[in-house]
């Protein structure tokens, strides 16, 4: 009697202090109510420890948490998994998985700690966190063997811990073995095919599903346009329109790269519009792409203005609009910027010195391009990769420097690549530096053997200087390789649709239409040639 008596009035304490526990704003107050905690003698209740527990997760206090933790002599399963949580809950994955092998422990036995449905999810997240494919089996067995297979939330973590492996045939084996699946089923599935650029299997899983979501939408636009299918990106962007589905942050984010690798102005202008409309520029990560999406589409002085109106910027943002400045040949509007970017107080990136050394090249400023490429170490800690070298080899090569071109490039840490041997041979041309040419095209024949555009170049060089051996020895070349020049591309945007037109490509469902309007216009433009011709003779006569 005295017992039931004692463990009621626990109760009743415990019952004293879940409110008080569940209003903690901070950890100060915390330690002062587990002082009283302490002081009531309740600091072995493993319902206390565990709200206690709960509250140093909210506030990212593992340390301490772990501290309530330890004092426990006999936790029991709600403790485990409170700890396992806070773990997983603020990135500890390996404690997390050590504080599951330690509950394991303690699976046997007259009163066996049993781990279940709360503990399973953020165990399997954890071994996702750590990329453990080994350790992410093994605890899909303990599922299974415990009992847990049927959990919704449990099956879904197991398909993302396989996804983030990259073990999308794992994955299908427990998607396809589900007895419920739900939108983060599908979308789990869909994002593991979009991040590995398997975006057939990717659309086929996306067609499959029933309630899609604007998560499921945006995957599909996200995936088409890192894989460079941007017209696709965009054909889904207007679908998920089309279907009732509000673009948010992530799918306009999604979907800007497209715009501007397509030049579709008047949808990026239209997305700003709607962005502002929304609230969404408060957004730094959507204000960059729409500046990136102007400066892309030709339009720097839109991009300008929407950077000015900026309340906060971040180091994508200037390096953003000082490379998009650099591209439209503002070298010197660059270096400003760049400039005010260092009174913001706000550290340059790579991208911030790819965009000041273009800038210098555009402009043929030597000596300011070498004064940055300089800094970046000196001042920044950055090491320069091969795009700054690259930017470097073009502004020596521009500025007439070829011999200090080949050096710096002999000289580089890291192999150079096609890109800046291109760049050497193009400046040889300009310069008509036969020798240096010919070095440059020995190592882009290596790097590129079947790119017709180095092979024209240097036919071009031997024109320049009168060589016409060296220009037959060139178009043989071509001809014993059978070697085809790549066509020519262009797109235009009409009513938000971007079309895409290639040279000789006559598959396009209006072709015919376009070449009798083409044909029109010639005969037009003849006719009124005529017509100046018998003007200027009467005119004369």
């Amino acid at each position: 009697m005295a017992g039931k008596l004692r463990a009621l009035k626990i109760r009743e304490m415990e019952d004293m202090f879940v409110p008080i526990l569940k209003n903690c704003p901070n950890m100060v107050e915390l330690k002062k109510i587990h002082a009283h905690i302490v002081k009531f003698s309740l600091s072995q209740s493993s319902f206390l420890v565990t709200k206690m527990v709960d509250v140093c997760n909210h506030h990212g206090e593992t340390e301490y948490a772990n501290l309530l933790f330890k004092r426990v002599v006999g936790p029991n399963s709600f403790l485990y998994n409170a700890m396992i949580r806070a773990y997983k809950h603020n990135r500890v994955y390996i404690l997390a998985i050590t504080v599951y092998k330690e509950m394991l422990g303690h699976s046997h036995g007259e009163n066996p700690i049993i781990p279940d449905k709360f503990t399973f999810p953020f165990v399997v997240k954890s071994c996702a966190g750590i990329m453990c494919y080994d350790l992410g089996k093994q605890v899909h067995g303990h599922v299974i063997k415990f009992g847990a297979k049927s959990i919704t939330v449990t099956e879904n973590s197991l398909v993302e811990m396989y996804v983030k492996c990259d073990k999308l045939d794992d994955a299908h084996r427990v998607f396809e073995e589900m007895t419920e699946r739900d939108a983060v089923s599908w979308n789990t599935l869909i994002s593991g095919h979009v991040r590995l650029g398997q975006m057939r299997r990717a659309r086929a899983i996306f067609e499959e599903m029933e309630n899609k979501t604007i998560f499921s939408w945006t995957a599909i636009v996200s995936g088409y346009s890192r894989i460079g299918s941007h017209a696709d990106a965009l054909e889904f962007f207007r679908k998920m329109q089309m279907v009732g589905i509000e673009p948010d942050e992530i799918s306009l984010v999604s979907v800007l790269p497209a715009c501007a690798q397509l030049g579709a102005l008047e949808l990026g202008k239209w997305i700003h519009i709607y962005a502002d409309k929304s609230g969404f520029l408060r957004n730094i990560c959507v204000c960059n792409a729409l500046i990136e999406m102007y400066a892309k589409c030709g339009s720097i002085d839109q991009g300008l203005s929407l950077f000015d109106q900026m309340n906060e910027r971040d180091v994508i943002s200037w390096s953003t609009m000082i490379v998009g400045l650099a591209n439209h040949g503002r070298a010197r509007d660059a270096i400003e910027l760049f400039e005010e970017m260092q009174e913001a107080k706000i550290e340059p990136n790579i991208i911030t010195f790819v965009g000041l050394l273009s800038a210098c090249a555009h402009a043929g400023l030597l000596n300011e391009g070498m004064r940055y490429f300089e800094s970046m170490k000196r001042d920044y800690n950055i090491e320069p990769g091969v795009e700054h070298y690259g930017c470097l080899v073009n502004l020596l090569g521009l500025s007439g420097r070829l011999d200090q071109a080949l050096q710096l490039i002999k000289k580089m840490p890291m192999k150079p690549d096609s890109a800046i041997w291109g760049s050497l041979l193009s400046s040889c041309r300009t310069h008509g530096n036969l020798g240096i040419a010919a070095t440059a095209m020995e190592r882009l024949i290596e790097l590129e053997p079947d790119d017709t555009g180095n092979y024209v170049l240097l036919s071009n060089l031997y024109a320049d200087l009168g060589r016409w051996d060296g220009v037959s020895r060139m178009r043989k070349l071509m001809r014993s390789r059978s070697m085809k020049k790549t066509p020519g591309c262009s797109s235009i945007e009409v009513d938000n649709v971007v079309q895409e037109f290639a040279s000789g490509d006559d598959t396009k469902p209006f072709s015919k239409a376009i070449h009798k309007v083409l044909k029109l216009l010639v005969m037009h433009h003849s006719r009124i040639d005529e017509d100046i011709v018998q003007f200027m003779i009467h005119d004369i006569s």
